[in-house]
């Protein structure tokens, strides 16, 4: 079974920086692209950004030239560098992985999640 483990959540200032890493059991070179979400309490869960496995990465409007999407392949990790965070972006972050289409269907996985809370 896949496992995606986040970590490097916490509290932060608003204007700060934060790193996000999801570390997968398997070889990311399995999926067709990594990502992080995100859900606050009464709200429905949105795309933050996502990798392909060939490397183009992807981003919400709301945090593109803020966020970075990275991956270390040889550590099967995905990163999310967050900077000039803002209190909208308090969250819980988790991160996923969508497995190739094989015979018209494919797998999501995801990670139990990660606190971000941005508050002076």
């Amino acid at each position: 079974q896949v496992q995606l483990v986040e970590s490097g959540g916490g509290l932060v200032q608003p204007g700060g920086s934060l790193n996000l890493s999801c570390a997968a059991s398997e070889s990311i070179f399995n999926f067709n692209t990594m990502g992080w979400y995100r859900q606050v309490p009464g709200k429905q869960r949105e795309l933050v950004a996502h990798i392909s496995s060939g490397g183009k990465s992807t981003y919400s409007d709301s945090v593109k030239g803020r966020f970075t999407i990275s991956r270390d392949v040889t550590k099967n990790t995905v990163y999310l560098q967050m900077s000039s965070l803002k209190p909208d972006d308090t969250a819980v972050y988790q991160c996923n992985a969508v497995g190739p289409v094989d015979s018209g269907s494919f797998t999501v996985y995801w990670g139990q999640g990660t606190q971000v809370t941005v508050s002076s």
